[in-house]
């Protein structure tokens, strides 16, 4: 297998981020995130209004990655099987043979994940966890690397099936592009003009095993004791909120250290700290958050929980790394 140094892996995230960029204008900070989820092994909930983007971010990270790309359009009568695959009998070979789903593939887009009924927002689960499907008693392990980019529209609820925690939580992190500026969205139009062409031609950056080289790249990234520490205080800080009902698991925790590396990498340091925890903590732990049900009306939010934890626990002090 490839192995990369850090700087290496840096500079292989900073190429695709560039052609990324090309198709999704103005918007690095959130695509930063992102590709921070995949090098760190996670998913992604990209949780927007239409038309930001989100779609086209996920075929653009899967081009940029040389990912094969498969898109499960979510629909109230989307079944399991449509996801996992399912047996077929062949008559001329007298038996039955299993079918591949969409989920078998480099990076899913699992569009508009909240319109389909719980049933089949679960056969994700087994999917995202143990990067493997079982189907009919029989166990089918996922290509490696797999990663599941899911949408989902925060403003339209009547027809929908909100996410249950245990399904939130299995997303490392919850990324919004919101709406871009007005010189943003003209070069929208303007690159648009220019290439005369809906399509957006990007180049692939790595392939499969690139991206895996990257990802090991990430494990060898330190995190001091008091860096990890401060990421357990900020996960707990959420649990004894006053505005709070329930806060983050220690999957939380878990998730801003993994997160963090995957920064600290993309920074091009070999080390966290905790201004990388900092940068990650609001898309890590704010859909972990659940508000008192008397506060919904309120501006109280799994963000703005995050916002004051972030204020009120202490931050340790400066790092020094010694080689």
């Amino acid at each position: 297998m490839t192995t990369l140094t850090v700087p290496e892996a840096a500079d292989l995230a900073d190429r695709v981020l560039v052609e990324v960029e090309k198709a999704v204008v103005g918007k690095r900070e959130a695509l930063m995130q992102v590709l921070a989820a995949i090098l760190a092994q996670g998913h992604v909930l990209l949780e927007d209004y239409p038309g930001l983007g989100k779609t086209l971010a996920a075929r653009s990270f899967a081009r940029a990655l040389g990912l094969d790309f498969r898109r499960a359009q979510f629909t109230p009568d989307l079944l399991p099987a449509d996801l996992t695959g399912s047996f077929v009998y062949d008559q001329r070979e007298s038996r039955f043979d299993f079918r591949p789903g969409p989920l078998f593939t480099g990076l899913l887009l699992a569009d508009e994940i909240n319109r389909t009924p719980p049933k089949t927002q679960a056969a994700l689960l087994e999917a995202m966890q143990e990067r493997q499907v079982t189907v009919e008693g029989e166990t089918f392990a996922l290509p490696q690397p797999f990663h599941v980019l899911a949408t989902a529209n925060p403003i339209e609820y009547e027809g929908t099936f909100p996410l249950p925690e245990a399904q939130l939580d299995r997303f490392l992190l919850r990324v919004s592009f919101g709406y871009p500026g007005k010189q943003e969205e003209y070069d929208v139009l303007a690159r648009r003009l220019d290439r005369r062409k809906e399509e957006v031609d990007l180049e692939e950056v790595t392939d499969a095993a690139g991206l895996l080289a990257m990802q090991q790249a990430v494990e060898t990234v330190t995190v001091d004791e008091s860096v990890g520490r401060y990421c357990v205080d900020l996960a707990t800080a959420t649990r004894t909120h006053p505005d709070v009902l329930t806060g983050a698991s220690p999957r939380g925790s878990l998730g801003l250290v993994l997160a963090a590396r995957a920064f600290a990498v993309m920074r091009r340091r070999d080390y966290v700290i905790p201004e990388d925890v900092k940068a990650i903590a609001r898309s890590v732990l704010a859909h972990r958050i659940t508000v008192r049900p008397e506060l919904w009306m309120s501006d109280a939010s799994g963000r703005t929980v995050v916002d004051q934890v972030l204020g009120q626990v202490p931050t340790p002090t400066a790092l020094e790394h010694h080689r």
